[in-house]
């Protein structure tokens, strides 16, 4: 037996109580308050009251997480420790063969730029400690944290593993204004892809999407994407000039750290519910016209 549970709601009001109001379906008449014809709405989308932005799965999240986290670590201590190159390597070595889309990175290495690609990278790593200072997001420090961890984790086990499978020289490795010594070390063949740019990408796009979900009529949401855009730019650009990777190494690097930024949050973000059993319907009865929510059983 199919019943029907009539809800008057928000929708329904008086004419002469909520004249203020301004409401697209009514027409008014000499004597009465009119309803136009209203189709019936279907497969209402409603937000359950106090829903929390985002759902952990721990089926799924913590083994994907130690999985990451436990492969990043591992990786670290070897991509720093590989054999270093013949100094016959090293001069054999010929900025020809690089493809012409990357060919101009090719330059000294620079200490000083190396070390201010460093200030953005430690500057974006403590991003949870933000969301201490919001209302809304303080409730959920840990969860947030949590998700802030698996993101940086993904990233982390992308760009160790990359690295730890392949050797591609550094630009620097390639010009003779670098120093031998520099040229032929473990670390001049970590050049695919970049590692730095990756995480700050990962960390600041992660940062704005939180905002963005967990504050979704703000006016100032483009602002932190801007500057998770400038702060992923900056970095990439010092990265560049320092000798460090190549253009393709960067944009890889740029892509990868943005995507995982924003899709840890959007997969673990609780979707709006769809109820098929949910309508609106005009309603009057005389006295009272308007809208009314009906839910079937």
């Amino acid at each position: 037996m199919l019943k029907q549970i009539v809800v008057s709601c928000a929708f329904l009001f008086l004419f002469f109580n909520m004249n203020a109001q301004n409401d697209s379906s009514l027409v008014i008449s000499s004597d009465t308050l009119k309803v136009d014809t209203i189709p019936a709405v279907t497969n209402t989308e409603y937000k359950t009251p106090n829903q929390p932005v985002y759902k952990f799965k721990p089926v799924a999240d913590i083994p994907l997480t130690a999985i990451t986290a436990g492969w990043s670590l591992y990786a670290f201590s070897k991509i720093y420790k590989k054999e270093h190159s013949t100094e016959e390597k090293i001069a054999s070595l010929d900025k020809n063969n690089i493809n012409g889309f990357d060919r101009g990175a090719v330059r000294p290495f620079s200490e000083s730029l190396d070390r201010f690609s460093y200030y953005p990278f430690f500057a974006v790593m403590p991003m949870p400690f933000v969301f201490l200072t919001g209302k809304s997001t303080r409730k959920d420090f840990f969860k947030l944290t949590f998700l802030y961890l698996e993101a940086m984790s993904i990233t982390g086990f992308f760009y160790t593993g990359s690295v730890y499978y392949s050797d591609r020289y550094r630009p620097y490795a390639y010009s003779s204004g670098s120093t031998m010594a520099q040229r032929t070390r473990g670390g001049a063949k970590n050049s695919f892809y970049a590692g730095h740019v990756a995480l700050v990408a990962t960390s600041t796009f992660f940062g704005a999407k939180v905002y963005a979900d967990y504050h979704p009529d703000s006016k100032v949401t483009w602002l932190f994407y801007t500057l998770a855009g400038a702060t992923t730019a900056t970095t990439a650009y010092l990265r560049y000039a320092a000798g460090q990777h190549f253009p393709s190494d960067l944009l890889l690097g740029i892509a990868q750290g943005t995507l995982t930024g924003l899709l840890v949050p959007h997969f673990h973000k609780h979707k709006i519910i769809k109820d098929p059993n949910l309508s609106m319907v005009p309603y009057s009865d005389g006295l009272y016209h308007g809208l009314a929510m009906v839910y079937k059983l």
